[in-house]
C-alpha cells in the first residue's frame, strides 16, 4: 500500500528555518502530484503548497507565499517543504498527501494519500 512519512519537524524560534520531508513509498511518486498542508490547534486543515507531478509548476497559500518552497527529487521518492522566515502562526502540524493526477488541487478531500504529520512549533 502507499505510505507517505513525514520528517523534519521541531521547535525553532521565529526568523528560523526548517525543511520538512515527505518519504513516499508503495507506488510510482514520479505520477503524484504531491501537497503539504496544516491543521494548526483548534483550526481546519489548510492548504500550504502542492507541486504537480512534472515539478513543473508550484502553488502557495496566500499565507506562506515567499517563505515557503515545494521541491521534489523524484529518484528520492521525497517531497520537500523549505520553510523560511518562520512566525508563531506557522505553529502547526504539517501534512503531506499526495495523489496521481496531471492537475492541482487545493482541497484536502481532494487528495488520496496522508501522512501521518509532523509538529512545527515557532516560538517568539
Amino acid at each position: 500500500q502507499v505510505q507517505l512519512v513525514e520528517s523534519g519537524g521541531g521547535l525553532v524560534q521565529a526568523g528560523g528555518s526548517l525543511r520538512l520531508s515527505c518519504v513516499v513509498s508503495g507506488d510510482t511518486f514520479s505520477t503524484y502530484m504531491m501537497g503539504w498542508f496544516r491543521q494548526p490547534p483548534g483550526k481546519e486543515r489548510e492548504f500550504v503548497a502542492v507541486i504537480t507531478w512534472s515539478g513543473s509548476a508550484t502553488k502557495y497559500g496566500d499565507s506562506v507565499k515567499g517563505r515557503f518552497t515545494i521541491s521534489r527529487d523524484d529518484a528520492k521518492d521525497t517531497v520537500y517543504l523549505q520553510m523560511n522566515s518562520l512566525k508563531p502562526e506557522d505553529t502547526a502540524v504539517y501534512y503531506c498527501a499526495g495523489r496521481r493526477s496531471v492537475s492541482i488541487y487545493y482541497a484536502p478531500g481532494d487528495y488520496e494519500y496522508w501522512g501521518q504529520g509532523t509538529q512545527v512549533t515557532v516560538s517568539s
